[in-house]
C-alpha cells in the first residue's frame, strides 16, 4: 500500500532562498517609510513581513514573491503606525543614505513638499515605482488590480505628482521633476 503524503509547496530551502533574495528589499522598504525616530524598528518589521510569509508560505505566488512582500509589508507598516502617535505619511526620510541613490533625493525638501501634497494611495504607487523599482505585473499585485488598472493608476500619480511640482513654485525645475516622475520606469 503506497501512502501518498502530500509535500510542502514551499519548505525550509524555499525560505531560506526567499530570505537571501528578498530580505534586504523588505528591510529597505522601512527604512525609507518609517519617520528618522522609528527607523530602529525596520529590522523588527521587516522580520514580521518575512515570518509571515513563512506562515503563510503556501499563499505566496510562485514567481510574485517580491510583490506578496511588498504587499504585506504595507499592511504591517499600516499596523505599526496606528500603534504609534500620529506620524504624518508626508514625512520623508531627513538622513542620507550613502549606499542608496535614492535617499539621496528625499533630501530635497520641495520633494518632500510635493509627495505630501499627493493622496496617499498616489504616494505610495510613486515610491513603489521609484524607491523599490516595483513595475508593471507586479505592481498590479501589490495593488492588487489588473495590469491595466496598475499602468492607469500609475499614469494618474504621475499627472498628480507633475501637476504638484508645477504648482508648486510655478514648475521652474524641470529636471528635478522628471528624475522624480521616471523614478522606476513603467
Amino acid at each position: 500500500m503506497t501512502s501518498t503524503t502530500e509535500v510542502p509547496r514551499h519548505d525550509a530551502a524555499w525560505f531560506d532562498a526567499l530570505f537571501a533574495e528578498h530580505a534586504g528589499a523588505v528591510h529597505r522598504y522601512f527604512v525609507r517609510r518609517l519617520a528618522p525616530a522609528t527607523r530602529d524598528d525596520a529590522e523588527d518589521l521587516a522580520a514580521e513581513v518575512l515570518a509571515t510569509a513563512w506562515r503563510r508560505r503556501d499563499d505566496v505566488p510562485a514567481g510574485g514573491e517580491l510583490p506578496w512582500l511588498y504587499r504585506t509589508a504595507g499592511f504591517v507598516l499600516a499596523n505599526h503606525r496606528r500603534k504609534l502617535r500620529a506620524v504624518p505619511l508626508a514625512v520623508v526620510p531627513d538622513e542620507l543614505d550613502d549606499v542608496d541613490p535614492e535617499a539621496l533625493a528625499v533630501d530635497d525638501d520641495r520633494v518632500r513638499q510635493v509627495l505630501g501634497r499627493l493622496s496617499p494611495r498616489d504616494r505610495r504607487i510613486l515610491l513603489l515605482v521609484a524607491w523599490d523599482g516595483v513595475t508593471g505585473d507586479d505592481l498590479a499585485r501589490v495593488l492588487e488590480v489588473s495590469r491595466g488598472g496598475a499602468d492607469a493608476a500609475l499614469s494618474r500619480a504621475r499627472a498628480r505628482l507633475r501637476s504638484a511640482w508645477e504648482s508648486a513654485d510655478g514648475g521652474t525645475d524641470d529636471v528635478a521633476r522628471d528624475d522624480v516622475e521616471q523614478g522606476g520606469g513603467s
